[in-house]
């Protein structure tokens, strides 16, 4: 049986033809990723599959319906007419590819008119033809327009400007009042440095606290949110270059918290030796033993050990003896000891004490330790004194205080090296084979025994020969109050501000 259908007409047959167009893109728009490549109808291989398309452009339609070009083209004209600066521009249509003619003053101008054609339906493509238009009436024109606009708005915002301006003014105004007071910031703060520390960032909070407030109502908030980014990167910018001025700003900080020391105090910071001036915001004055100006930045300061001789006034000084490698050691360090209790400026309480040090190839060396206070006695005059005493009290004992010697041995089993220098005495002694020290005597000198022991009395009289001529002054032991005298005055005289409290404890 034979079924016959009847075709339509050649309108019918575009209909169903735009019809089966559009079916067959919409089954090609949703098929699957997995699906693969689209084979090429054309024979020109597989085309690439709808996923890999980054962009999918709208089909260009087989059939155009009557007299669309012309409604494109009426529609842009009506566009172009309504906007001034794209009154000059010309438009044609064909098939739905728009061609832009014409000129027009600024290049955003001419971008926008190619953006409007392409957003009207219908539209294939753009050919955009237009020319700048550099002539001075047309392009100075539309500058003057809006500068003046812009100048009216502005004075429309004038009163709103005064507002935000009197609303920034107040709140910095608060802002500095809450800072001046000082009495309270000083009761909270540890110290005065720390209370204007304290003063100054209120100032600079309120400051930024009005700026903002101004911005938030003129509707500017997000330039100041990239003030203070750009603000931000500055900053980062400037803290590298001045690093160690702001590590030695926030030692500064720390040091006056801390209190490591005070005024006057004789200390030693990281080797170097003085008296304190005072402590600033930059650096740690001191007055060396010399009587030298010595600035250290607080930085170092900070991070260095600091010793304080004034925080504890006893002081232990020690010294060294040597003796006679024939003589007692212990003996010795009690005869020491002994004339170290006798002096009135070393303290009974923490004893003088000894010990053996080392022994040598010609002597015994004895280590003799004392205490002094500071503040009766100037340390190194004690020490110097102290010396004095013990070396005077071992030789008055029989104590010998040699210089270095050595001493040869005779194997008895060998025969003696006579030499024609050699005393008689000693050629006797070392052909019986006796240890003879290696101490020549003189020419014309008795004998060899006598000469120590006329030596030892030489030595012995000379302490007290001295020490008749010593004078008074060196007996002296007081401490040196000059050095104390120049910090007093240097203190009293400059009015650089001190971040020492003396009535907060000392770390």
């Amino acid at each position: 049986m034979r079924l016959m259908l009847a075709l339509p007409g050649a309108a019918g047959r575009r209909h169903l033809l735009s019809a089966a167009a559009l079916w067959a893109g919409a089954m090609l728009a949703l098929a699957p990723p997995a699906w693969g490549a689209v084979p090429d109808l054309t024979g020109g291989g597989a085309a690439p599959a709808a996923a890999e398309t980054p962009t999918a452009e709208p089909a260009i339609t087989a059939e155009r319906e009557i007299g669309q070009d012309a409604q494109i083209r009426e529609r842009i004209t009506g566009i172009f007419a309504a906007i001034d600066a794209l009154a000059g521009v010309n438009v044609a249509v064909e098939q739905g590819v728009v061609s832009l003619s014409g000129s027009a003053a600024r290049a955003e101008d001419v971008a926008e008119a190619e953006s409007i054609a392409r957003r009207v339906a219908g539209v294939v493509t753009v050919r955009n033809d237009i020319e700048r238009d550099v002539a001075v009436d047309r392009n100075l024109g539309p500058t003057v327009d809006g500068i003046v606009r812009e100048a009216r708005a502005l004075l429309r915002m004038v009163p709103l400007l005064l507002v935000a301006l009197v609303v920034a003014v107040l709140a910095a105004l608060l802002f500095y009042a809450l800072a001046r007071a000082r009495s309270l910031w000083q009761r909270l703060a540890p110290n005065n440095f720390l209370a204007e520390l304290v003063a100054s960032a209120l100032r600079f909070v309120g400051v930024l606290f009005g700026i903002y407030l101004a911005l938030k109502i003129l509707g500017a908030t997000a330039l100041l949110g990239a003030l203070l980014g750009v603000g931000g990167v500055i900053g980062i910018a400037i803290g590298f270059a001045i690093r160690d001025t702001i590590d030695n700003y926030i030692s500064s900080v720390m040091l006056s918290v801390r209190q490591p020391f005070r005024a006057n105090d004789h200390v030693v910071i990281d080797g170097d030796e003085g008296r304190v001036v005072r402590l600033t915001s930059r650096a740690t004055v001191l007055m060396t033993l010399d009587g030298n100006h010595l600035r250290i930045p607080n930085g170092t300061v900070f991070k260095a050990v600091i010793l304080n001789y004034t925080t504890n006034p006893e002081r232990r000084f020690d010294f060294d003896l040597g003796i006679d490698a024939d003589d007692d050691p212990v003996e010795g360090m009690r005869v020491g000891i002994a004339a170290l209790r006798a002096l009135p400026y070393v303290l009974d309480e923490p004893e003088p004490s000894a010990w053996v040090c080392d022994v040598g190839d010609s002597n015994i060396r004895l280590r003799f330790f004392g205490w002094v206070d500071q503040r009766a006695a100037d340390f190194f005059k004690a020490r110097s004194l102290s010396i004095q005493a013990c070396k005077v009290a071992l030789e008055s004992a029989g104590f010998a205080l040699p210089e270095p010697i050595y001493r040869l041995r005779i194997d008895p089993r060998t025969a003696p090296i006579l030499t024609a220098l050699a005393h008689p005495a000693e050629k006797a002694g070392s052909a019986a084979g006796t240890r003879s020290r290696a101490a020549v005597p003189a020419p014309g000198s008795a004998s060899a025994p006598n000469d120590k022991r006329v030596v030892e009395q030489a030595q012995r009289a000379k302490p007290s020969a001295r020490s008749a001529a010593t004078t008074t002054e060196a007996h002296d032991i007081r401490p040196d109050d000059h050095i104390a005298e120049l910090v007093h005055r240097e203190r009293a005289l400059t009015g650089e501000k001190d971040l020492l409290d003396g009535q907060r404890p000392t770390e």
